[in-house]
């Protein structure tokens, strides 16, 4: 029986990685690290220093893979990622089974960057790996990037007694502010989907790199600062080929509307 761990490593910080992670980390037979491109290599290259920071066992071993590109010939956007699950899963298997022919122990790692419960795939490519493979799945929850926007800017996450609605770039710009919240957190946006709205009335914390060294924090009036935002934005991945950023938004008052 393998046992594959799903461990949150928060937003690369090797300080955010907990006692408990630490420690799955060093019981590993074989840490994963994905390979995404070019452009990605200093994602793996946090991972790789994270492993330096936190794994003192020598017979743990640290293998690469690279991953799949996602088909953007594909129409439907659901379709082009469930098949990009698959193919991912697919070379997980592979690694896993090479790993355990040649000998290796059962204790599979991968790192997940934040949590592996909040808007990321990990836990449904390693059901798929599930159907194939005896599997145990494991969790170690991480720092998500949420918990670092609110604690980079010292800020609450929600009003009081108020509600909160995660969501996504995508959706925000589909189908605007979301229905019944004061308060929005958006990930996973491609580029300024805050764009899509009136602003007038709405405050932002935008933080890209957040818990990092290269941390970039902007908050005021959407009206004021969005296209600094936008701006700013595009300079940090041109800098460093890539980027994470996440953001909060906040009705003042209940008068907006779409």
């Amino acid at each position: 029986m393998i046992e594959l761990f799903l461990i949150g490593i928060g937003t690369g910080n090797p300080d955010h990685v907990t006692a408990e992670a630490a420690k799955a980390m060093n019981a590993a037979d074989m840490i994963l690290i994905p390979l995404k491109g070019a452009d990605k290599a200093d994602l793996a290259g946090l991972r790789m220093a994270i492993c330096r920071a936190c794994v003192t066992n020598p017979t743990t071993r640290i293998d690469s893979f690279d991953l799949p590109v996602r088909d953007a010939a594909t129409p439907d956007y659901l379709s082009r990622v469930a098949d990009w699950h698959d193919a991912i899963a697919a070379l997980w298997e592979d690694r896993i089974r090479a790993h355990v022919a040649e000998g290796g122990g059962p204790r599979v790692v991968l790192l997940v960057w934040g949590d592996p419960s909040l808007y990321d795939s990990t836990l449904r490519i390693a059901e798929r790996v599930g159907r194939r493979l005896p599997l145990t799945l494991r969790v170690i929850p991480g720092i998500t990037a949420i918990q670092m926007l609110c604690a980079a800017h010292a800020i609450p996450l929600n009003d009081l007694a108020a509600p909160v609605v995660i969501t996504t770039g995508r959706q925000l710009r589909d189908r605007g502010w979301p229905d019944g919240a004061d308060t929005a957190v958006v990930m996973l946006d491609a580029g300024g989907a805050f764009q899509s709205l009136a602003p007038e009335g709405i405050d932002i914390w935008w933080g890209a790199y957040v818990g990092m060294a290269e941390q970039i924090l902007i908050q005021g009036p959407l009206a004021e600062v969005g296209s600094k935002i936008v701006e700013v934005r595009a300079q940090a991945r041109a800098a460093y080929g890539w980027i994470m950023d996440i953001y909060l938004m906040r009705l003042r008052d209940d008068s907006y509307s779409v």
